[in-house]
């Protein structure tokens, strides 16, 4: 190392105490999704009328900026986040992408991480939060395509309804959409809601088991008030991947 980059290396600012260049603004979304009278539904949260705030009263998808003192990183962010919003501790999370730039946040340059997350609708309990006017569950077709959403949300729940309904045709993803213990035909009913589409009774009990993704659980009261085989999930911490997509039903 030659003395120029020594110098160099010392003229850099030390850890925690500062930078020599500015710093975005850095926040976690996540994009809920639930099953809710038979449709899939995503959470959104009204913003503050506040014209002081950035898209006053504008609907968003929850989320918040990253707490360095509570959060380990940003899965960590997104829980806390969806536990705020929710009251769910342990649902499925994925990472869906980043977005930043300086024109999606008018208070400054500003970067995104965001996560989907699947949550049954039993026992949800959303909650508005401290810096939210409203929370409700809406209609993902009624809300995909729209350009309303506060700053690039449109944009990002687009995205996250196409990679859900892409991953369902060929993962075990709508699973965690059901409360455990499920049947069979409740889990059906999962995959057609969100392909928007029915599927094959008789294929989908062959593939869904062959997967092995599932076990017993005893019986359960099935959609017709009767006595059924019940099932749950073998690996929570684990998608399974199929061979081969659903076939729609004839």
């Amino acid at each position: 190392m030659n003395a120029q980059s020594q110098r160099s290396i010392r003229a850099m600012p030390a850890k925690g105490k500062g930078h020599a260049f500015a710093q975005p603004l850095t926040t976690v979304d996540v994009v809920i999704f639930t099953v809710l009278a038979g449709e899939l539904q995503v959470l959104l949260v009204q913003r503050p009328q506040d014209e002081r705030e950035a898209f006053p009263g504008r609907w968003a998808l929850p989320g918040g900026y990253v707490d360095v003192n509570k959060d380990a990183n940003l899965l960590a962010c997104a829980r806390r986040k969806l536990k705020e919003k929710t009251g769910i501790t342990s649902p499925y999370l994925e990472q869906l992408g980043s977005w930043g730039s300086r024109e999606r946040d008018p208070r400054g340059w500003s970067a995104t991480h965001v996560y989907f997350a699947l949550v049954p609708a039993a026992n949800l309990k959303p909650a508005k939060g401290a810096n939210a006017a409203d929370v409700s569950w809406v209609n993902v077709d009624n809300a995909v395509g729209q350009r309303g959403l506060a700053f690039d949300h449109s944009e990002i729940l687009d995205a996250a309804v196409e990679r859900l309904r892409g991953k369902v045709e060929y993962t075990s993803l709508p699973a965690y959409l059901l409360p455990e213990p499920f049947t069979l035909p409740q889990l059906q009913r999962i995959y057609e809601v969100i392909l928007g589409r029915p599927v094959d009774k008789s294929g989908f009990r062959t593939r869904a088991l062959a997967a092995e993704f599932l076990e017993e659980a005893g019986t359960t009261e099935g959609d017709s008030n009767r006595v059924a085989a019940a099932y749950r999930l073998r690996d929570r911490d684990r998608v399974v991947v199929f061979p081969r997509t659903f076939s729609p039903r004839g």
